[in-house]
C-alpha cells in the first residue's frame, strides 16, 4: 500500500462540482501517474500509470479490481415499496429481498432521469445505487406524504470482474459466497472478518461481484489487501477506468448523462423493456404513454479510426447525430462507439461518415447493442457464444 500522494490539480477532471470525496480505497493504489476525475460527488482513478489494453485482457481473460465512484442511497419505512413505485417506472413490490433490478426514474415529461440498480435488503429496506446525479433532492422533493426515510449509507463500492471473479470471491468469503449467488442476487458476506453487502453485478458485461462498503464499520485497506491476495495468484490486476469504459462499450451498457440524458425518453434511448407501462401512477407515465416510440442511440462500428464523444455523424453532407463515446476493441480489432440521432429514423445497417476533428473523416456502420454476447452469457458465467459477426 502505497503513501497517499499529494493531490495536484492540474490531475483532476472537475466533472461535477461541489465535492471532494476522495475514496478510502484511494491509498491503496495511487501512485504519481494517478489521475482523477470525479462522478457522484466521488474521485475514482481515471488513469493509474497502468496500459488500458492490459486491464482489458485481464479482465477478460483473468479478473480485475475496480475502485467506482457509484452510489447507494438508501429508502426504507412503511411506505418504501409504494415511494419507490411512484419514483421508478419499473415494477418494485413483487421484487424478492436480496434481489437486485435495473430501474429508471423519469422525469414528468418522460425523459430519463436517472438509472441505477435497485437492491432488496429487507421488506421495507432498499438501496438505489446510481452512477451520477442528485438523485437525493429528487427524492426528498417527491416523498410528501410518504413514510420513508432517505439516508446515505456511506457505502464505497469496489467492482470485482472478469471470469476467475467467483474463484476470487468464494475464496475471500471462505466459502460463504457459491454459484447459487446468481445473476441479479445479491445479500450480507462475511469476507475476512468484515460483513459487506455483494451483488452478483457490474459493469462490464463480464461475470462479476460488487462489493458495497459499510461505512466506518469497514476497514477498506484491510478488505483492500484480502481481494489482492486472493486474486494476484489467480491474474488478477487492479485497474482504472478506461479498461472498464471500453469492455462497458462492448457490452451495450449505457452511462446516463452522456450516453442519454433527461431531454430523451426511455424509447428513444433503447431502454423500452425497462418501463412498465400499465404500472398506474409513477412520473413521466402519461408523458410516455402518449411518446412516440422510436430508438435514436445505435453502436456504431469503425475499420479505419476509433470514435470519439463529439465526432459528428454524417449522412452524405448532412450532421444527423453526434458521438457519445467510442473506444478501440481489442477484441473486435476495431473502433467502436454509440451514436444518438437528432431523431428516431432506420438507422439500422446504414453505411454513414464518421467526421472527427482530430482524425478527419472515416467510413461507418450503425450497428445494433450490445456489439457481442447478445444473450448475457459472460455475467451468467456461460460460455460466449460467437455472434460478433
Amino acid at each position: 500500500m502505497s503513501d497517499l500522494p499529494a493531490l495536484d490539480p492540474a490531475r483532476i477532471f472537475p466533472t461535477y462540482v461541489g465535492s471532494n470525496d476522495l475514496s478510502p480505497f484511494h491509498p491503496c493504489y495511487a501512485n504519481d501517474q494517478t489521475v482523477l476525475r470525479l462522478a457522484a460527488g466521488r474521485f475514482f482513478a481515471h488513469h493509474n500509470g497502468d496500459d488500458p489494453v492490459a486491464g482489458y485482457w485481464a479482465l477478460r481473460r483473468y479478473a480485475a479490481l475496480y475502485d467506482v465512484p457509484e452510489r447507494p442511497v438508501e429508502i426504507a419505512g412503511p411506505d418504501a415499496v409504494p415511494f419507490l413505485e411512484r419514483i421508478l417506472a419499473r415494477r418494485i413490490a413483487d421484487m424478492a429481498k436480496n434481489r437486485g433490478r435495473y430501474a429508471l426514474a423519469c422525469t414528468h415529461q418522460g425523459g430519463v432521469f436517472m438509472d441505477g440498480i435497485l437492491f432488496r435488503l429487507a421488506e421495507d429496506r432498499f438501496w438505489f445505487v446510481h452512477p451520477d446525479g442528485d438523485l437525493d433532492t429528487w427524492l426528498l422533493a417527491h416523498n410528501d406524504g410518504f413514510d420513508v426515510t432517505i439516508n446515505d449509507p456511506k457505502s464505497r463500492v469496489l467492482q470485482l470482474q472478469g471470469p476467475n471473479s467467483f474463484q476470487i470471491m468464494q475464496a475471500a468469503s471462505a466459502g460463504g459466497i457459491t454459484e447459487d449467488l446468481k445473476y441479479f442476487h445479491s445479500g450480507f458476506f462475511d469476507l475476512g472478518g468484515q460483513q459487506v453487502y455483494v451483488s452478483r453485478t457490474g459493469w462490464t458485461g463480464e461475470l462479476g461481484y460488487e462489493i458495497y462498503t459499510l461505512g466506518d464499520q469497514t476497514d477498506c485497506p484491510r478488505l483492500w489487501d484480502l481481494l489482492m491476495a486472493q486474486g494476484a495468484p489467480l491474474g488478477m490486476v487492479f485497474s482504472s477506468m478506461q479498461s472498464m469504459n471500453t469492455r462497458r462499450i462492448e457490452a451495450g451498457i449505457l452511462d446516463s448523462g452522456s450516453d442519454f440524458d433527461s431531454s430523451m425518453t426511455p424509447f428513444e434511448a433503447g431502454l423500452e423493456r425497462f418501463i412498465d407501462l400499465d404500472k398506474e401512477g409513477f412520473i413521466g407515465r402519461d408523458a410516455l404513454k402518449a411518446a412516440t416510440h422510436g430508438t435514436r442511440l445505435y453502436g456504431l462500428r469503425c475499420v479505419c479510426t476509433t470514435p470519439s464523444g463529439g465526432d459528428v455523424i454524417l449522412d452524405d453532407a448532412t450532421v444527423v447525430g453526434k458521438v457519445t463515446t467510442g473506444a478501440q476493441s481489442p477484441y473486435l480489432e476495431c473502433g467502436i462507439g454509440y451514436v444518438r440521432f437528432d431523431r428516431p429514423g432506420n438507422w439500422l445497417g446504414r453505411h454513414l461518415t464518421l467526421r472527427s476533428a482530430r482524425y478527419g473523416d472515416a467510413n461507418c456502420d450503425i450497428v445494433e447493442l450490445p456489439f457481442y454476447d447478445t444473450d448475457k452469457h459472460l455475467p451468467r458465467g456461460l460460455p460466449l457464444n460467437d455472434d460478433t459477426a
